[in-house]
């Protein structure tokens, strides 16, 4: 499996919306805790290395 980079998201903008909502009422420590924690949930759902490795690269 390879990264994919191209827009894949349905309704990107509500996903968005969905996001910043759930940031609601968080200070920045709590917010930047929910975040790690999405991030970690997620890298578990896709599990291969290969994947992650490639999305560390990019984001960097």
């Amino acid at each position: 499996m390879t990264l994919n980079l191209t827009p894949n998201i349905p309704d990107p903008d509500g996903f968005y919306d969905e996001l910043l909502q759930a940031h609601t009422g968080l200070s920045d420590d709590e917010s930047d805790a929910f975040n790690a924690r999405l991030i970690l949930i997620l890298a578990n759902h896709i599990g291969d290395r290969d994947v992650l490795r490639a999305a560390v690269k990019a984001a960097k």
